[in-house]
């Protein structure tokens, strides 16, 4: 049994393989100060709901952008499951070859973003991935992993504006009714989402012009679902894509 973690630094995507198939999938608020026995417990407490125990896990794959969070995993996986996890990065074997200036610093979340989309959906192909940053991974058409583009996330923008607008207070980040908004929680909604949607349409139609082609475009992360459905540019959403794209590395490695 596999277990495949994705840990960014708002949340923590897990995802559970059995036999080959695919188990439960959850997400947990990264904490970076949590211990070893903490992550035990809420791993064995989630397995519990799928009627699997802690003890069943041969092998656990994971992607971290939070250093400390990644140790507290390794030393879990060391005390709880006497294994060695995959961390991802740059040197494992992808299935993709990474055409990056410095390959090291690619993030291992990204890594499987582009692993998990080329094997779904080929190449060539944008993978934006909504969560604390809307991050643009590019694959292209030769199979090769080739860069993109960060920006700030939905949820990160919006903290920055109400720290910063002392009048203005935060609001529930929900879909909203029009583009204009005739309150101001309405016009902040309106701001916030469609504003994330039409910059991420900008973004995507300024890749494929440096592409010269044709490109698919799939939406993933923890916010894709408030934002992608918005966006004109996106062919597919696919929630939990660094999830498969973790796996497929795994069988990979």
């Amino acid at each position: 049994m596999l277990l495949v973690i994705d840990v960014g630094n708002t949340e923590i995507a897990i995802g559970l393989y059995v036999d080959e198939g695919p188990g439960g999938r959850w997400r947990l608020a990264t904490k970076s100060s949590q211990t070893a026995d903490e992550i035990a417990c809420q791993i064995s407490n989630l397995l519990d709901f799928s009627g699997h125990k802690i003890s069943e896990i041969s092998g656990i794959c994971l992607a971290s952008v939070v250093p400390a969070a990644t140790m507290s995993i390794i030393e879990m996986a060391a005390n709880y499951i006497k294994v060695e996890p995959l961390v991802v990065d740059s040197s494992c074997n992808t299935g993709l070859s990474i055409d990056f200036e410095q390959p090291e610093s690619v993030g291992g979340d990204r890594i499987a973003n582009a692993v998990g989309g080329y094997a779904k959906y080929g190449a060539p192909l944008i993978v934006v991935d909504f969560g604390t940053a809307t991050t643009f991974d590019v694959i292209s058409g030769q199979g090769a992993y080739i860069g993109g583009a960060i920006a700030p996330g939905l949820a990160t923008s919006a903290k920055a504006l109400f720290k910063s607008a002392a009048m203005l207070r935060g609001v529930v980040l929900e879909n909203p009714n029009r583009f204009i908004g005739n309150t101001t929680e309405d016009s902040l909604k309106s701001g916030l989402i469609y504003g994330a949607a039409s910059m991420v349409d900008g973004m995507v139609a300024g890749i494929k012009k440096e592409m010269q082609g044709e490109v698919g475009v799939v939406a993933t992360g923890g916010l894709a679902g408030l934002v992608a459905h918005h966006c004109l540019s996106i062919d597919d959403i696919e929630p939990f894509l660094t999830l498969s794209g973790l796996k497929k590395i795994w069988d990979l490695n």
